[in-house]
């Protein structure tokens, strides 16, 4: 659900920045009512089959990976473990071959860590990215065939008149579109 939240703030601010664009470049003397819909765009994320169903792919492509630094972390804990209960017994040499590996051990799990995390950002970053672009064009489309000036984040939006909601009508088409 992470990634849900993080790419609903990010389409947020983006349908804002490009709803106030466009009703900056609507002139105001020739219509003297604008229009203006509200769509909550985190609600059709967390609705939306979708984007569960790419979460759980991404999920599953890392499950591998999340399960051996598991594993690692583990097994460097046992030897952590086993370091302390047998150090009082050990001569220095044996004790600083120890350490050493431990050390190793700890140093590469870091880099494994690291390495992880920045793939699963790299990952996310991509899925967020295709979102994003399908949600902005969805919301266009409709903007467009309902003569929408602006289109803002309900999220954003203290009050909005009825019938002004277009959430519905970008959920079914947004959860239409093949993945």
């Amino acid at each position: 659900m992470k990634i849900v939240k993080r790419l609903g703030v990010f389409v947020s601010t983006v349908l804002l920045a490009a709803g106030i664009g466009v009703a900056q470049a609507a002139d105001t003397t020739a219509t003297p009512q604008l229009k203006v819909a509200v769509v909550n765009v985190q609600q059709v994320l967390q609705q939306s089959p979708r984007v569960a169903q790419l979460s759980k792919k991404l999920e599953d492509e890392f499950k591998a990976r999340q399960t051996k630094i598991a594993d690692q972390q583990k097994a460097l804990q046992d030897e952590l473990d086993k370091f302390k209960k047998d150090s009082v017994t050990m001569n220095q040499k044996d004790k600083d071959t120890a350490q050493k590996k431990i050390s190793a051990d700890r140093a590469d799990l870091v880099k494994q860590v690291v390495a992880y995390q920045q793939d699963l950002q790299k990952e996310q970053n991509k899925i967020m990215q295709g979102i994003l672009s399908d949600m902005n064009s969805i919301v266009s489309k409709i903007a467009k065939a309902q003569n929408y000036a602006l289109v803002l984040d309900s999220q954003a939006v203290i009050y909005a008149m009825d019938g002004t909601d277009i959430t519905k009508d970008v959920a079914k088409e947004f959860n239409g579109m093949s993945s």
